[in-house]
């Protein structure tokens, strides 16, 4: 796994030289959402289909 430091380096590295703050920090954020989504998965498992099902309709009908 790569040390959060370089993945940071390597974020900073890939943004537009004009990218502002906001952008870094969206970015970050997408990054450990998905850290912590596939840390999930190697814990739980994937979520079967009928339950993304079911989620997408709570969501929707709000």
């Amino acid at each position: 796994m790569i040390a959060v430091k370089d993945e940071v380096r390597t974020l900073l590295d890939r943004l537009p030289d004009d990218c502002s703050m906001e952008d870094v920090q969206y970015h970050l954020y997408v990054i450990d959402k998905i850290r912590r989504s596939l840390a999930r998965v190697e814990k739980e498992g994937p979520m079967e289909h009928d339950e993304v099902e079911k989620m997408c309709l709570r969501w929707l009908s709000v």
